[in-house]
C-alpha cells in the first residue's frame, strides 16, 4: 500500500480504498492490553480480575476473557486478599476506588493511561487552588467518572457549549477547565470558547488534555474523508474516540458507519460507491482493519492506498504489580 492522491469516485468496476493512518491501537491501549496479558502469564492459573473493560473494544475484551481475565463492574465482585490480582482499566479510576482496594489489601496493577493520569493530576492541583473544575466529557463514561472522583465537590461536567450557560456559577468564579482525553478537537474548542466568554479568568492546563492519539486519528480520518464517498470506522459502540470519528465524517457531509468487524458491513452501504475510507479507533486491534480490507476486496477489483498524516512512535512503560497502599495517582 502506498500513499497517493485519489479523486472522489473510481473507474468503472473498480473500488478505491483509502486507509487512514494513524489508526487502531495507541500507546495507552497497547500498554493496558499487555499489562493484562503479562498478569495472566504470571498468575499461574489463578484469576486475574479487571475492573470494567480494560479498553473499549468488544474483540479485545472477548480475547482476554478467553485467556482467563475476569471482567467485573465493581470491586465488590473481587474476593479479598493480597494474593488476589485486580487490574484497573486504561480509563482510570477515582481515588475512592483506589481507597477501597487499599482497604481490602488487593494486589493492584494500575493500567490507567498516563495521559488520563495527567488529567487527574491537573484536577487535584486545580482543586487545591480552590477552583471550580469544569470537565468537558460524556456523562457515564468511565474516564469522566474517574476524573470527577478526584475532586467530586469541586467538579461539574458539561458536554456542549450550550451546557455552559446552565452552570450555576457567578461570573467572577475561579474556574478551571479539563477535558476527557477522547473528545473531538473542534467540538471541545467551542465549549472552551463558551467558558472563556462566561469566565474571562478561566484557567487551562499547561498542555492539551485531548490525547495525541485521538487528535492524530481525527486528522487522518479528515484527510481520508476529503476524498471518500463513505467512511467505515472500525470500533465498538462504547468507544468514545471511535464515535467521534463517525461524527467528524458526518460533519463533513460524508456518510460514516461504526462497525465492530467485517461482519457488520451492510453491502447496501457500498452500492454505487467508488471510494471507501477506512479507519479504526484507538482501542481497535489492527487485525480487524486487515479483515475489513479483505472483505472489501471480495467485492471485486480494488486499489488500496494509505493516507498517512503523521508517524506515531509513542511508547509507555508497563506498570509494576503492587498493592496500591501508600501510592498516589
Amino acid at each position: 500500500m502506498r500513499a497517493e492522491p485519489v479523486k472522489r469516485g473510481a473507474e468503472a468496476g473498480e473500488t478505491t480504498v483509502l486507509l487512514a493512518s494513524p489508526r487502531s491501537w495507541c500507546a495507552g491501549v497497547e500498554r493496558a492490553i499487555e499489562t493484562v496479558e503479562r498478569a495472566l502469564d504470571q498468575a499461574g492459573g489463578d484469576p486475574v480480575y479487571v475492573r470494567k473493560e480494560i479498553v473499549h473494544n468488544r474483540t479485545v475484551v472477548a480475547e482476554l476473557a478467553a485467556k482467563g481475565a475476569v471482567f467485573v463492574d465493581e470491586l465488590d465482585a473481587v474476593p479479598d486478599g493480597e494474593d488476589v490480582t485486580v487490574v484497573f482499566s486504561a480509563h482510570g479510576v477515582s481515588p475512592a476506588v483506589r481507597a477501597e482496594a487499599d482497604r481490602r489489601g488487593l494486589r493492584v496493577i494500575d493500567a490507567t493511561c498516563p495521559l488520563v493520569r495527567k488529567v487527574h493530576t491537573e484536577a487535584h492541583r486545580f482543586a487545591e487552588q480552590g477552583k471550580t473544575i469544569v470537565l468537558i466529557g460524556h456523562e457515564g463514561h468511565e474516564e469522566a467518572e474517574g476524573t470527577m472522583g478526584v475532586a467530586p465537590d469541586s467538579t461539574v461536567l458539561v458536554e456542549t457549549a450550550e451546557d455552559v450557560a446552565d452552570l450555576a456559577l457567578p461570573a467572577d468564579a475561579e474556574v478551571a477547565v479539563l477535558t476527557q482525553t477522547t473528545l473531538a478537537v473542534d467540538e471541545t474548542t467551542s465549549v472552551v470558547d463558551a467558558l472563556r466568554q462566561r469566565f474571562p479568568r478561566l484557567a487551562l492546563p499547561p498542555s492539551d488534555d485531548i490525547c495525541y492519539a485521538t487528535t492524530n486519528r481525527q486528522r487522518s480520518a479528515a484527510a481520508v474523508v476529503a476524498d471518500a464517498d463513505i467512511l467505515l470506522v472500525i470500533g465498538s459502540a462504547n468507544s468514545s474516540n471511535s464515535r467521534r470519528l463517525v461524527e467528524l465524517s458526518h460533519r463533513q457531509g460524508v456518510a460514516a458507519y461504526l462497525i465492530d468487524d467485517a461482519g457488520d458491513i451492510d453491502p447496501s452501504w457500498l452500492d454505487g460507491i467508488g471510494t471507501v475510507g477506512v479507519t479504526a479507533g484507538a482501542s481497535t486491534p489492527p487485525a480487524l482493519v486487515t479483515e475489513v480490507v479483505d472483505a472489501l476486496r471480495q467485492r471485486g477489483p480494488m486499489q488500496v492506498y494509505e493516507r498517512e498524516t503523521v508517524t506515531e512512535n509513542m511508547r509507555f512503560t508497563l506498570p509494576r504489580p503492587s498493592t496500591i497502599r501508600g501510592e498516589r495517582s
